[in-house]
């Protein structure tokens, strides 16, 4: 099962006291800032979590898995997310 927005939003209201409203406002902003911050190019590191990190991928050639024919792949911006090593303990049960 994923843990969607209004998940967070409502484990914010339950943890912190915070009314329904704040607590949507709080995620929001905090998912906004994240945004803006990736969408400048700039990475995000959140200690204790990951690193958010934004790549540029060059043109390169693909392939059409449906029709097997050779497609242009565009160049773009990518974002990837790296685990810190305290999360990937913490999932792989060392503490």
């Amino acid at each position: 099962m994923s843990l969607a927005r209004a998940d967070i939003v409502d484990l914010v209201y339950r943890n912190l006291g915070l009314s329904k409203f704040e607590s949507a406002q709080v995620i929001e902003s905090i998912l906004e800032i994240i945004k803006r911050t990736l969408e400048s190019g700039e990475d995000v590191l959140i200690s204790g979590f990951g690193k958010f990190c934004v790549h540029e991928k060059n043109q390169h050639r693909g392939r059409n898995p449906q029709t097997s024919k050779d497609i242009r792949l565009r160049a773009r911006k990518v974002v990837t997310f790296r685990c810190s090593g305290t999360l990937r303990d913490k999932i792989n049960g060392k503490n």
